[in-house]
């Protein structure tokens, strides 16, 4: 005889010790004792085992008052503005030995930011100035809402990718789109949607990432070798560089393959160390100099569009100007502050006709759902990449975001989010709190003010060979054996994401991958995976225990009652269905129970449910007109089956 089944991880009911679909509660009123809880009063159990709902008097003034009241202590209490403004947290405990980390890590930030933001600028489209503008307003918002002190606001290569194929270079349909963009995160994170990241598994979001980041590379090398080739995808794309390829300019080349070279150079300085790596074992020379090597590879997008910038100007002459094509006039000083564009004239439209505010909000109406989860995707993979085990919230980092966006569109920026780059020097320079952003975000408004005709001499190909060398290590190769190695299933999604996203636009891409996903996850919930056991009870009769591992509802139960009724009719037993991991059901598992039990019935077969949950049983005795057995206790079951 074959062991009972064992009775861990199941639901045990003891106030049923056998039953049928009639079952009454005669359970004695427990008398309530002072300082201890009574129960619910939502709901009265009857002796029929029905739930009613008490009557109770009020009138609508005392309900109204009641929801204002509630809502108010649950909105205006400590713990919920701790929650949506951080910076509660923090603050008083706020030390001189974090303003000191702080500020050498706003200080490398900002180093990085600058370069950064004029390269990804070109990439939306966009005069350079842009990308200043969307670098500063947001990290002084995110001071006050942001819950990662690693993240530093401002563009991304993703981004500004994201923002190029929908708003083809036009800078009122690009600022407009960061406006909207932040409305629609603020909106989500108050209404507490950060949840939606989770239907973006790791293959297709490295997919992704990864065909982005060749889209990037692929954008950049028109300006390495000094050609124009425009293309909204990477088939469109070589296919203009191929064209092109002839009118290439010798020095930009050079100089931009020379550039990319010193970049991967000066990456490795930053992981290189000199002498032992125990501190307190180096000496002061050792230390000095691996700052000066960590600083090197740290700020190396500085210093290099800084020194091509130098010899940019002395290469300058009036007769012939620069060898190189360089950035050209940025306009000196901050944006002015000025609401969104709303519509474009005739005189400032790329194609030439007017578009009202209307036409360009339909014309973005995929980017709008996107852009949004794009960003909150690159925010969160730098928060749990430095959160050392703590918990994020993902609906705070969105309105984070959003409020931030909002703010930078009144300052003509475009959309923007943490990236992972940033968050990188950020994370490597000690920071301890978002009070870093502070820095940067002035370091930005310097250059806007001093700098900027300076920035006239800068190698467009330098900009170009800052973000290859960045994009580069993006394209996620590695973990594709990782994942034929653990699910070989899973490869599905991320390749058909990156395919799909280097052939169609990119908010298309990612819509197909997350469908692939969902397919999947369709599939798995349709088929559940179902134990069989033959056992055997004491007296000697042997009967057929099923146990399903998830809920049944409507996707899944059809195939239960086929697999049922096949196994049944070749055993020709007495059929046990084990409901211990059935913790939901719906309608139409009811109608579809209620068939199988009649399936069984007209084979004068035995069909016994154990272990059902009272609220899926009180739901088949409202919809299935036959009786069905229900158990609770196994021993009570194989006194059934021997009677029987």
């Amino acid at each position: 005889m074959k062991k009972k089944p064992a009775l861990d991880h199941v639901y045990l009911n003891d106030a049923f010790q056998c039953s049928t679909i009639n079952i009454n509660l005669n359970l004695p009123e427990e008398e309530s004792v002072e300082g201890c809880s009574k129960g619910s009063k939502e709901f009265i159990l009857t002796e029929e085992g029905k739930k009613i709902k008490p009557k109770q008097q009020f009138t609508l003034p005392d309900c109204s008052k009641n929801v204002l009241r509630s809502g108010y202590r649950r909105i205006f209490n400590r713990k919920t503005l701790e929650k949506r403004l951080p910076i509660l947290t923090w603050l008083p405990k706020y030390s001189i030995e974090d303003a000191t980390s702080d500020l050498i890590a706003g200080i490398s930030v900002g180093l990085t930011v600058i370069p950064q933001a004029l390269a990804y600028a070109a990439i939306a489209g966009l005069p350079v100035a842009f990308g200043l503008y969307s670098s500063f307003l947001g990290c002084f918002v995110y001071i006050f809402l942001g819950s990662c002190k690693d993240v530093s606001l401002g563009p991304s290569a993703i981004i500004a990718l994201l923002t190029y194929q929908v708003t083809q270079g036009s800078w009122q349909k690009s600022v407009l789109l960061c406006f909207l963009c932040g409305v629609v995160e603020l909106t989500m994170g108050l209404l507490g949607l950060g949840f939606i990241i989770e239907f973006v598994s790791c293959p297709v979001a490295s997919g992704f990432t990864s065909a982005v980041s060749l889209i990037i590379l692929t954008s950049q090398i028109q300006s390495v070798l000094g050609i124009i080739a425009n293309g909204n995808t990477f088939v469109e794309s070589w296919t203009q560089i191929i064209k092109n390829i002839q009118h290439t300019q010798l020095c930009d080349a050079v100089l931009g393959v020379t550039c990319i070279a010193l970049l991967l150079i000066m990456r490795m300085l930053s992981n290189y160390y000199i002498g032992v790596d125990q501190a307190d074992q180096m000496t002061s020379r050792r230390r000095l100099a691996n700052k000066v090597i960590w600083t090197v590879g740290t700020a190396r997008n500085a210093i290099l569009v800084i020194g091509c910038c130098i010899m940019s100007y002395l290469m300058h002459s009036e007769e012939h100007g620069t060898p190189f094509r360089v950035v050209g006039v940025i306009p000196p000083g901050l944006p002015s502050i000025q609401w969104p564009p709303t519509s474009i004239s005739i005189e400032q439209a790329i194609d030439g006709k007017p578009h009202g505010f209307i036409d360009i909000v339909c014309s973005m109406v995929s980017a709008l759902f996107v852009i949004p989860l794009i960003s909150l995707m690159e925010s969160i993979a730098i928060a749990k990449a430095f959160a050392s085990g703590r918990p994020i919230d993902a609906s705070q980092e969105l309105i984070a975001l959003g409020t931030a966006n909002i703010a930078n569109s009144f300052v003509q920026g475009f959309p923007g989010t943490g990236a992972l780059s940033r968050g990188a020097v950020n994370n490597a320079s000690g920071v301890r709190t978002p009070l870093s952003n502070i820095y940067s975000g002035t370091l930005v408004m310097i250059a806007l003010l001093f700098l900027t005709p300076y920035f006239y001499f800068i190698p467009r190909a330098t900009l170009a060979a800052v973000i290859i060398s960045a994009v580069v290590f993006m394209i996620e190769i590695k973990v594709i054996k990782t994942i034929w190695r653990a699910k070989k299933s899973d490869l599905l999604p991320g390749i058909g994401t990156f395919l799909a996203c280097l052939v169609l636009p990119l908010e298309f891409g990612i819509l197909i991958g997350i469908c692939i996903n969902v397919v999947f996850i369709l599939y798995n919930v349709a088929r559940p995976k179902l134990s069989t056991e033959l056992f055997t009870t004491q007296s000697g009769v042997k009967y057929l225990m099923i146990t399903p591992d998830r809920c049944l509802i409507f996707p899944s139960v059809e195939y239960v009652r086929n697999f049922v009724n096949k196994l049944s009719i070749r055993q020709n037993l007495p059929v046990v269905i084990d409901a211990s991991h059935v913790y939901g059901a719906d309608f139409t598992t009811a109608t579809v129970i209620n068939s199988l039990i009649r399936d069984f019935s007209q084979r004068e077969q035995l069909l016994v449910f154990y272990n059902l949950r009272p609220s899926i049983c009180a739901l088949f005795e409202h919809v299935s007109v036959s009786q069905f057995t229900v158990y609770y206790q196994i021993e009570q079951l194989e006194i059934f089956l021997k009677n029987v």
